[in-house]
């Protein structure tokens, strides 16, 4: 098989990216070859480009995950059906043996390898995976709007932790791109969903998608969603946002026995109001990546328009100019989702 030269961007460290041409290796057994198309930006390759990851993924390392590609070939054991195929890739690659893993939970592994963190990842022309991380896209879908199904899918686990039933209220805290996603996927379950951000930017997209938002800068947030469920309160909270004001708020907008559910990571251990799961019968559930069900379920509500991807992408960047992207999400104001055009052709 072929060893072509592609471009491939590496993360050299001090908030510094390099492109590079190198000899693409032929897909090994088990493995597919993906010429990628789009790369999203997330908040963790954020966190890789501050120097915040230099541990865990040095300073030589190809990111990205957030991606859509096409089969360009295969490696032994792997059926040639799959070439040719527009696919995505579920980033996850558990060792099978650990307790997490017989249990069957094998997306939070013990020993679990991320790709494009803990390998290198889909930010180069092409990138070589195990098979067992595709799921293929439907006909039609575009590629740029099928670089959103990661996060979508992260957003799909969320809403499934969290038991929602159709015609329950629900605050999402935190109107970043999870929280945005997590509360269109919410909706599209049926919930009657609030958006909490002070963010005006990230707002004004948020009411641009037709949600109902609070500034709790401006307005007492636990007031408001007394005033809006008759003084009930929110029976299914997400904490999105990261920070302690968040926290303090997803207690004190909780119904009784609502369901509050953990999606940002926080850099340091906030203190929780843990009376509030006592007096209330509150339940915190916390909800880590996303299981294959919650791809294919990304992947029929994206196709299906459930998810506003104009409105979600804001940037669009050619791999040249990856450090430029990175710079601007760092500075940009009204950034939403940023891709990578990867694929010269995509």
């Amino acid at each position: 098989m072929s060893t072509p030269k592609i471009n491939a961007a590496f993360y050299r460290g001090n908030r510094q990216f390099v492109v590079e041409q190198i000899e693409a290796a032929p897909p090994a057994a088990g493995q597919a070859r993906l010429r990628i198309a789009y790369c999203g930006i997330c908040g963790t390759d954020m966190h890789v480009f501050h120097g915040n990851m230099d541990a865990r993924v040095g300073t030589n390392r190809t990111i990205g995950h957030e991606m859509s590609a096409t089969v360009e070939s295969v490696g032994e054991g792997v059926s040639q059906d799959l070439v040719g195929q527009n696919v995505v890739v579920r980033p996850l690659d558990p060792c099978g043996n650990c307790p997490a893993c017989k249990a069957g939970h094998s997306h939070i592994c013990h020993n679990q390898k991320f790709l494009g963190l803990d390998t290198d990842g889909a930010m180069q022309e092409l990138w070589n995976v195990p098979a067992h991380t595709l799921h293929k896209l439907p006909d039609g879908l575009r590629l740029d709007h099928a670089a959103l199904i990661e996060p979508v899918a992260v957003a799909c686990h969320d809403v499934r932790m969290s038991g929602l039933k159709a015609g329950e209220d629900v605050v999402v805290i935190g109107g970043g791109p999870i929280g945005i996603l997590v509360a269109m996927v919410a909706r599209d379950a049926g919930g009657n969903v609030v958006i909490s951000e002070v963010n005006p930017n990230r707002l004004a997209i948020a009411q641009k998608l037709g949600f109902d938002t609070v500034n709790p800068a401006e307005v007492d947030l636990k007031e408001e969603i007394n005033a809006r469920t008759g003084t009930k309160g929110a029976d299914v909270v997400f904490e999105v946002s990261g920070t302690q004001p968040g926290v303090d708020a997803m207690t004190a907008v909780a119904a009784t026995r609502a369901r509050i559910v953990m999606v940002a990571i926080h850099a340091k251990k906030p203190e929780i109001d843990m009376f509030q799961f006592f007096w209330r019968e509150l339940q915190l559930i916390g909800a880590r990546v996303y299981e294959p069900e919650d791809y294919e379920k990304a992947i029929a509500i994206i196709a299906s328009g459930g998810v506003d991807a104009e409105t979600i992408i804001t940037d669009v960047a050619p791999l040249s100019d990856i450090q430029a992207a990175f710079e601007a999400l760092d500075s940009s104001p009204t950034a939403m989702k940023s891709l990578i055009k990867v694929g010269a052709d995509a």
